[in-house]
């Protein structure tokens, strides 16, 4: 496999589908860049990102890999019946909640004989139309896509869209949240911030007022994400400011900075 995507994820090899979920919820919480400020931290960020990938069997899309889906066990003649529905988590990233996307999910489908007793693998290919704008929790629903055969009803399976963290975006509702590193110069004096956004633009920001406090914001309108009922209509972007001190002044600095902030 290469890279040891379970040591990444600080499982073993008997790890369940579950406990990579989990596994990789804690650890990028821990690790964001926006929240770790090792250097090392955005590679960590993007190295957890590509283990769940890998190793995650709650859905696969365009890769070619599949979903097997739970089987109930054989069932013999009697009465019609219909499994409870199949639930799985797909996540999506900020990108392609923000323009859309579509995804294509392969199903692996166990297909009773008619003994009720043996059954094969059938496969179909299942679209997902990821609509701009979409929350976190909507749900995407295929009725009677499950197990097959005698005396069965196939369950509905539902998809439940889930945002994978960003490295540079906090999605709150229908904003979003940045997060600009600056210097204690920009931070009095002004600058112009360039974000790139979700879409791929460079957006030109000017911040022309004093930065002076760690709450200190800048709103963007108009910047944020789509809103569902309406793709054309956008919420805002919020800039949020991490200063950075010098560490060490000259005395010289010092001097001419007492008498500039004392005037």
């Amino acid at each position: 496999m290469g890279l040891d995507y379970y040591a990444a994820l600080e499982l073993d090899r008997g790890a369940t589908a579950e406990d990579i979920r989990k596994a990789y919820r804690k650890l990028a919480l821990k690790y964001h860049p926006l929240k770790c400020k090792e250097p090392w931290s955005p590679k960590r960020f993007e190295l957890l990102a590509e283990a769940y990938d890998v190793l995650s069997d709650q859905f696969f899309a365009e890769d070619g890999s599949k979903v097997l889906l739970p089987f109930g066990g054989p069932r013999g003649r009697g009465a019609l019946r219909q499994d409870p529905p199949i639930v799985r988590d797909l996540y999506v990233s900020l990108e392609d909640l923000y323009q859309g996307c579509t995804k294509k999910i392969k199903l692996s489908r166990r297909v009773l004989n008619e003994d009720g007793q043996t059954s094969t693998l059938g496969c179909k290919i299942l679209t997902i139309h990821v609509q701009p704008g979409w929350q976190r929790g909507t749900r995407i629903t295929f009725e009677k896509e499950g197990d097959q055969g005698p005396n069965i009803i196939p369950a509905d399976i539902t998809f439940v869209v889930q945002e994978k963290l960003h490295p540079r975006f906090k999605r709150i509702d229908n904003n979003l949240h940045f997060v600009a590193g600056i210097s204690l110069a920009k931070a009095l004096t002004g600058c112009t911030l360039d974000i790139k956004m979700l879409d791929g633009r460079l957006l030109n920001v000017p911040i022309n007022d004093i930065v002076d406090s760690p709450t200190s914001y800048k709103m963007v309108p108009g910047e944020g994400m789509p809103l569902a009922q309406d793709p054309q209509r956008k919420g805002d972007l919020y800039i949020y400011f991490d200063i950075f001190f010098p560490r060490t002044l000259s005395p010289q600095v010092k001097t001419l900075l007492k008498s500039i902030l004392q005037a």
